[in-house]
């Protein structure tokens, strides 16, 4: 099957935006799948793109919401609205579906009912989407674990994993830039930074072995995998080593290929979303060549991004990293190729030993 992949660069801060292009082309018979909308000025890049390069009046397939923070959820409301588009199955997860399974780990002040408030209030862009399908008449469903979204098979999260990381959800998720707050802080970066500028290279691995844990929120990222005949695509969101490591284990029990030839780097290239364990599990070990491509999807100021012992980790394990810094990123296979697009072949990002 022919494929198309767009990453957006999704605004001047981080953020995903990722749009597949997928089946025959004959008589304009393909479809579309867009994941994530970053945040909400992001909706009308998106619909702009949409109607650029795919149709004016788009049949989109399938909607994902990865999980549910701000710079993956909010964008997709204003593109749900947009009237010129069609829209058949929007896959995102709710916690409150799920309030009888959860409600013993909270306090006793909690009904059912009141849990179920407090959970909708807080994440008021789920509740708009709920609207905004009801009114569209698009269905609603839930990227579990052993779901089909078109070609892609949903690894993670289980059902099960996702309900017990829902009790964590109400905890403010972690920010890229808390990492630096307060002196305290900013003196343990100063000294990682300057251990990294010193220690990283090639050949030596210096990503952490059990780095800080990422929020509850990212571990919920719906990891997909698709097969395109020879061509294996990973798209993680914001997951983390847990996440990643239950996909593996679904995708091994279900008899699949797992190492792809593009992989979405989990988090913008944070170092708390990847373990050398992990990375060996779906890359294999280093030192490697020419395994395939590997994007991170980072916004236009957020030059820190991907981390470089991220990024060196990809490359040693033999897979070109490119990044959404300049622009938005094409990688196609099957379909004629666009003429003036930023792609991972013309503009790769090349990671140096030092992170500036």
């Amino acid at each position: 099957m022919p494929f198309e992949i767009d990453f957006l660069r999704a605004g001047d801060s981080n953020g995903d935006a990722i749009i597949v292009k997928y089946g025959d082309t004959k008589d304009g018979n393909f479809s579309l799948n867009l994941i994530d909308g970053g945040l909400t000025d992001t909706g009308d890049q998106i619909i702009a793109h949409i109607k650029q390069h795919y149709a004016e009046k788009a049949k989109i397939a399938n909607v994902v919401l990865s999980h549910a923070d701000n710079d993956h959820a909010c964008g997709l409301i204003k593109v749900l609205e947009h009237e010129d588009f069609t829209f058949f199955d929007l896959w995102m997860n709710r916690p409150w579906d799920y309030v009888d399974d959860v409600i013993d780990s909270f306090h006793g002040a909690y009904t059912r009912e009141g849990l179920v408030k407090k959970m909708r209030e807080m994440h008021p862009y789920l509740v708009e989407m709920e609207k905004i399908a009801a009114k569209r008449g698009i269905t609603i469903r839930a990227p579990l674990q052993g779901a089909k979204i078109g070609p892609f098979t949903v690894l993670a999260p289980s059902r099960e994993r996702y309900i017990k990381l829902i009790p964590d959800l109400d905890k403010t998720p972690q920010s890229y830039t808390s990492e630096s707050k307060g002196l305290l802080g900013s003196l343990f970066k100063a000294a990682a930074d300057v251990a990294e500028k010193v220690l990283e290279r090639l050949d030596y691995e210096t990503l952490d072995e059990n780095p800080p844990a990422t929020s509850a929120s990212n571990e919920t990222s719906v990891v997909q995998w698709a097969s395109f005949g020879n061509e294996r695509v990973l798209l993680t969101a914001d997951v983390g080593p847990e996440g990643l490591a239950e996909a593996a284990n679904y995708a091994e029990s279900i008899s699949l290929l797992i190492q792809p030839t593009l992989a979405q780097i989990p988090h913008h290239g944070s170092r708390r979303n990847v373990t050398p364990t992990v990375l060996n599990r779906w890359l294999g070990p280093y030192p490697a060549e020419n395994q395939g491509y590997a994007v991170a999807s980072v916004g236009k100021n957020e030059e820190i991004y991907p981390r470089t012992k991220v990024a060196n980790a990809f490359t040693r394990r033999g897979y070109e990293v490119t990044a959404t810094h300049r622009g938005w990123i094409n990688f196609v296979r099957g379909y004629d190729r666009r003429t003036g697009v930023t792609n991972a072949y013309v503009i790769p990002f090349k990671p140096d030993v030092d992170d500036e």
